[in-house]
C-alpha cells in the first residue's frame, strides 16, 4: 500500500513537471537564448529522472538521462539550440507520457522501450558544436515512431538542414516547406493527476479558520432553535447541523497526514547514531500510514527524534554486551502508531538493558532533586517519571549523543503542550517503552460543558474519564479527608477530589440537590473535579488566549458558546497543579489505598434498569458512554431494525424487552421518550432500550448463580435485593453481528487477572467471568499486569494476544522468568477464530487460546486450565519470545 502511494504521488508529480515544461518550451522559442528558462527545463527532467531511478522505472531513467544530456549541453553553452533538437526533446517528452500512462494503468512501464529515441538523443549529444542534428548518424535513424506504437509523436521538421534562424524579434524560425503544417502534440490525459490538485498550506488553514466559525454559528442556531422550537427552523437548522459536520469532516481530512512523513527521516538518525556508536540497531516501523493534524505532526518532530536517539544512546547495548547478556548482537528498536479512543498512540520501543532503578533514585538524590529517605518510598513507577525532570541524566560523560539533562523535561512539556500524555515503562534486562497519547487536533474538539461559579467551562473530553454525581447528603458518605486532602472512594481505591470554585477563586454555590465529579486524567494521576453542575457535550473551536493571558496555567484557550458568550477551556493538568491534588496525593493515600479490603477491591459501580416483566436488571456502569432519551418519532428502520440518527451517526437499537422475552406483546401505549443505554467503544455503539433507569449501585456482587435464559449472564445480590445480569455479549451480537469476531463448572473463588489494553473489552471479560463466579483483577498493560501480580496471588492469567507495549510475550517472558509464577496457567485470548487456527490453538508459551469473547469457550477453558493446574504444572509448548533456554 505504501508502495502504490509513492507511485501515485510520483505520477501526479511527473504529470504536473512535463505541464510546466509544455509551457517552458513555448517561452524558449520566443527566447532562445534565456539561461534561466533553460535551467529549469534541466532541472525539470533531472527531477523526472531522479524519482523514476528511484522507483526503478528503467525505461523512463533512459529516455530522461539522454534528454538530460542534451539539455545540460544547451544549459552550459556547449552547443546551439536548433529546431531538430527542440523536436527530439518534445519526442522524449511525449515518450516519457506514454509510460507514465503505461504505469497508471497497469503498474509497469509496457512493452515499448523507446530504444530508437534513445539511440537518436545518445548520438546526438555526442555531436560537437559545429555538428548538426541533420547528421547522417542521426538520420539514420528513423525519427517517426515505431509502427506498433499507438501514440503519435510530435515528429515536426526533424530532418530539416541548418541551425534555427533568430529573427530580430528573438523567436525561432520554423523553417517548413510552403503549404506545409507541423504536426500538433498529443497530450496521454492523467486520471491520477486530474484527480489530485496541490494546495498551499496557507489556504487550507485559512479554510479550518472559517469552518471553525461556522461550527460556531451553528452552535448558536442549534441553542436558539431550542430555545424556541420553530418547526420550520429546526428542520433548517438540522440540515445545517449536517452539512456543517460533514463540511468539517472533509475539511479535517484534508489537514491529515500520515506519520510516516515524520518516521522518513529516521532510519539515517538510526544509521548514524549506530555507525558512531559502535552499535547494531534495526529499526521496525509499524502504523506508519496512521494519520494525524498537520499541525500535531509538526508538533511531534523534535520529541521523536530525541526519543529514538536516547533509545539508541541509553538504551540498546554494545553488540558484546548484548552477546554476554544471551541477546543477539543486534539490537532492536520498535516505532508503532495506532489510533485508540479517538487519540492516536506512539510507542517508542527498544530491547535494551532497560532504565536502572536504583540508579535513577542515587542521581536524583545527587542532584538534590530527591531525599535519601523519600527515595525508598518511592515506587517503581514513580522513580521512572524521574527522568522526566529538567537536568536529570544518568549517563556517565557528556557526549554527542546523551549526558547534558535536557530532553527528556523537553519532550514531556512539548507533548503535554498539545494536550498529550508521555509515559515510560521499563523491564530490567528486557527494554523500555516510552509511550505517548496525543490528540488527533487541535482545532476542533469534543469538549464537556460544566458549570461552577456562576460561569460556564470547558473541559477537554480527551481528559475525561467518568462522571458521578452524589445525592445530597450521601456526599458526606464517600467523601472523606486523609491527611488533610479531601478523597472519595472509587471502586475500593481513593480518588484525590479537588473543588473547582475554590481553584479558581469563584464565589461558592448554593446548597445543591446533588454533588457532580468530574473524573479527570492528568499525567498519570487521576482527580476528581467538584463542579456546580454538567450541561452537555458538544465540538468546540479552540481559540487561543492572548499574549497577556499566556501566564494563566489553568487555562488553555477559550471558546464561543452558542449564545455568543466566551466560555474558557481548562487545562486539566494546570488544574491538578493548582489545586495541589497531584502533589499532594503521596505516600499516606496511598498507604490507606493499599490497606482496603479483599470486599473493598470487588465493589463494582452498577446501572440499575427495568424492562418488561423483569424488575432489576443491571450492567458494569463501567460500560455505559451515555444515558440518552429519544422521542418514538425519531426511530426509524434499516436492515430490519430499529435506529436512530445520533450524534452524526445511525445508532441501532436493540429493545432488551424483545431480546429477554421473544415474542411477547409490546406496550400499548409504547413509552415516549424511548430510554436507551448507550454503549460505546471507539467508533462503534449500540443503544439498548430499556423501560426504566432506577439507579445507580456500588457495591460488592455477591451471591451468584448462573443462568441459562438467552440475554441474562445470571443473577446477583445488589442493593439486598435480587438483580439479573444482562449479557451484553448477546446485546451487541444482535445490533451488529461483526463487533467481534467470532461452560464449565462454577470454580471456586479462583482469582483471575485479566490483561486487556480496551477498557471496555475489559469490561466485557471481566462481567463474563464475575458471573460465572470469578474473581477479577484488571490490568491494561504488561507492567500494570505484573504489579497485579507482585501485589496479590492469582490462579490464571487471561491475556490479549495484541496486549501493548511489547505485546503479551513481554508479559509472558516475566511471568516464566520468577519461580513463584511459572506455574501459573495463561489463556490467550485472539480477535478471531483464524488466528487461532494460525496458532495452532496454542500460541508460545500459552496453555490454550480462544476467540476473544466467545465466553463460553473462555470459561470451559478456564475451567480445565484450572483442573490441571490442580494435579500438575502445565507445560508450555515451547518458550516465550526473550524467554531463551526456559521452558
Amino acid at each position: 500500500m505504501q508502495d502504490q502511494d509513492v507511485i501515485r504521488e510520483f505520477l501526479v508529480e511527473s504529470h504536473e513537471n512535463l505541464s510546466s515544461l509544455d509551457r517552458a518550451f513555448v517561452e524558449l522559442e520566443k527566447h532562445p537564448k534565456d539561461a534561466d528558462l533553460l535551467a529549469s527545463i534541466f532541472r525539470t527532467i533531472h527531477t523526472i529522472k531522479g524519482t523514476c531511478g528511484f522507483l526503478a522505472f528503467s525505461t523512463l531513467e533512459k529516455i530522461a538521462h539522454q534528454a538530460e544530456n542534451i539539455l545540460s549541453q544547451l544549459r552550459g553553452g556547449q552547443r546551439e539550440l536548433t529546431l531538430p533538437l527542440v523536436s527530439m526533446i518534445f519526442e522524449a517528452v511525449d515518450a516519457i507520457r506514454k509510460v507514465l500512462a503505461s504505469i497508471e494503468a497497469s503498474g509497469e512501464e509496457g512493452p515499448d522501450r523507446f530504444e530508437k529515441l534513445t539511440e537518436r538523443l545518445r548520438v546526438a549529444a555526442q555531436l560537437t558544436a559545429d555538428e548538426s542534428c541533420d547528421s547522417p548518424e542521426i538520420q539514420s535513424v528513423p525519427s517517426q515512431p515505431d509502427p506498433d506504437s499507438s501514440v503519435p509523436f510530435q515528429t515536426g521538421p526533424a530532418a530539416l538542414p541548418g541551425p534555427l534562424a533568430e529573427p530580430a524579434d528573438g523567436h525561432i524560425a520554423s523553417e517548413l516547406p510552403e503549404g506545409e503544417k507541423p504536426e500538433e502534440s498529443v497530450v496521454k490525459s492523467s486520471a491520477v493527476a486530474d484527480a489530485n490538485i496541490r494546495v498551499g498550506v496557507g489556504l487550507l488553514d485559512k479554510l479550518m479558520d472559517l469552518v471553525g466559525e461556522l461550527v460556531l454559528t451553528r452552535n448558536q442556531i442549534l441553542q436558539f432553535n431550542a430555545e424556541r422550537e420553530d418547526a420550520a427552523l429546526n428542520t433548517t437548522s438540522q440540515r445545517l447541523n449536517l452539512i456543517t459536520s460533514e463540511l468539517q469532516e472533509g475539511v479535517m481530512k484534508t489537514r491529515m497526514q500520515p506519520i510516516g512523513m515524520v518516521w522518513n527521516k529516521l532510519p539515517r538518525v538510526v544509521r548514524d547514531l549506530a555507525v558512531s556508536l559502535g552499535k547494531q540497531i534495526r529499526l521496525d516501523m509499524d502504523g506508519a500510514e496512521t494519520e494525524l493534524d498537520r499541525t500535531i505532526i509538526e508538533a511531534i518532530k523534535d520529541p521523536l527524534v530525541h526519543l529514538v536517539r536516547n533509545s539508541c544512546g541509553h538504551g540498546i547495548e554494545t553488540p558484546e554486551v548484548r552477546v554476554r547478556a544471551g541477546k543477539p548482537p543486534q539490537g532492536r528498536l520498535t516505532l508503532r502508531a495506532y489510533h485508540e479512543g479517538g487519540q492516536v498512540n506512539i510507542e517508542i520501543g527498544d530491547d535494551g538493558a532497560g532504565i536502572d532503578i536504583p540508579r535513577v533514585k542515587q542521581k536524583a538524590i545527587e542532584k538534590g532533586l530527591l531525599r535519601p529517605e523519600h527515595a525508598e518510598k518511592l515506587s517503581d513507577r514513580e522513580a521512572l517519571n524521574l527522568i522526566f525532570q529538567p537536568g536529570f541524566s544518568t549517563a556517565q560523560t557528556v557526549t554527542n549523543v546523551s549526558g547534558r539533562g535536557v530532553g527528556m523535561d523537553v519532550v514531556k512539556s512539548h507533548i503535554e503542550k498539545i494536550g498529550g500524555v508521555v509515559d515510560v515503562f521499563s523491564r530490567p534486562g528486557q527494554g523500555s517503552t516510552v509511550k505517548i497519547k496525543i490528540p488527533l487536533t487541535l482545532a476542533i474538539i469534543p469538549g464537556l460543558v460544566i458549570a461552577s461559579g456562576g460561569e460556564r467551562f470547558v473541559i477537554p473530553q480527551v481528559s475525561l474519564l467518568e462522571l458521578i454525581r452524589l445525592e445530597a447528603g450521601s456526599s458526606e458518605k464517600h467523601i472523606e479527608y486523609v491527611q488533610g486532602t479531601p478523597v472519595y472512594r472509587r471502586r475500593g481505591s481513593l480518588l484525590p477530589i479537588a473543588y473547582l470554585n475554590q481553584v479558581l477563586g469563584l464565589k461558592p454555590a448554593g446548597q445543591a440537590e446533588a454533588v457532580s465529579i468530574v473524573v479527570l486524567q492528568a499525567e498519570d494521576r487521576q482527580f476528581g473535579l467538584v463542579v456546580d453542575g454538567i450541561n452537555d457535550t458538544q465540538e468546540i473551536v479552540v481559540k487561543p488566549l492572548g499574549k497577556q493571558l499566556k501566564g494563566l496555567t489553568v487555562y488553555a484557550g477559550a471558546t464561543i458558546m452558542g449564545d455568543g458568550r466566551v466560555a474558557l477551556i481548562l487545562d486539566v493538568l494546570g488544574i491538578g497543579k493548582r489545586s495541589g491534588v497531584i502533589a499532594e496525593f503521596h505516600e499516606q493515600t496511598r498507604a490507606a489505598a493499599e490497606q482496603k479490603t479483599q470486599s473493598e477491591i470487588d465493589l463494582q459501580r452498577l446501572l440499575l434498569f427495568r424492562a418488561g416483566s423483569f424488575e432489576r436488571l443491571a450492567i458494569p456502569l463501567s460500560l455505559v458512554a451515555r444515558l440518552e432519551e429519544f422521542p418514538q418519532s425519531a426511530i426509524e428502520r434499516a436492515s430490519g431494525g430499529q435506529v436512530v440518527q445520533y450524534r452524526n451517526r445511525i445508532l441501532p437499537l436493540v429493545p432488551l424487552r424483545s431480546l429477554l422475552e421473544p415474542g411477547a406483546p409490546c406496550p400499548d401505549p409504547a413509552p415516549d421518550p424511548v430510554q436507551v443505554v448507550v454503549l460505546n467503544d471507539g467508533d462503534r455503539s449500540v443503544g439498548m432500550v430499556v423501560d426504566q433507569i432506577l439507579d445507580v449501585a456500588e457495591e460488592a456482587v455477591a451471591v451468584r448463580q448462573k443462568s441459562h435464559r438467552a440475554g441474562l449472564l445470571g443473577s446477583a445480590v445488589v442493593g439486598k435485593r435480587v438483580t439479573d445480569f444482562v449479557d451484553l455479549n448477546a446485546v451487541i451480537r444482535l445490533a451488529a453481528e461483526n463487533w467481534f469476531q467470532g461452560a464449565g463448572e462454577l470454580p471456586n473463588d479462583k482469582r483471575i487477572l485479566v490483561a486487556e489494553a480496551s477498557a471496555f473489552s475489559r469490561g466485557l471479560i471481566r462481567s463474563g467471568l464475575e458471573m460465572a463466579g470469578y474473581r477479577v483483577i484488571e490490568a491494561a498493560d504488561p507492567d500494570e499486569a505484573i504489579r497485579m501480580l507482585e501485589q496479590q496471588p492469582v490462579d490464571a492469567v487471561v491475556a490479549s494476544l495484541d496486549l501493548p507495549p511489547g505485546g503479551t510475550s513481554a508479559l509472558l517472558a516475566a511471568m516464566r522468568a520468577r519461580p513463584e509464577w511459572e506455574a501459573i496457567p495463561v489463556l490467550a485470548l485472539a480477535e478471531s477464530a483464524e488466528q487461532v487456527r494460525t496458532h495452532g490453538g496454542r500460541p508460545m508459551g500459552f496453555q490454550d487460546c480462544q476467540v476473544k469473547f466467545d465466553r463460553e469457550a473462555m470459561l470451559t477453558s478456564l475451567a480445565r486450565l484450572a483442573s490441571a493446574l490442580a494435579s500438575a504444572v502445565p507445560e508450555p509448548v515451547c518458550a516465550p519470545v526473550g524467554a531463551e533456554g526456559k521452558r
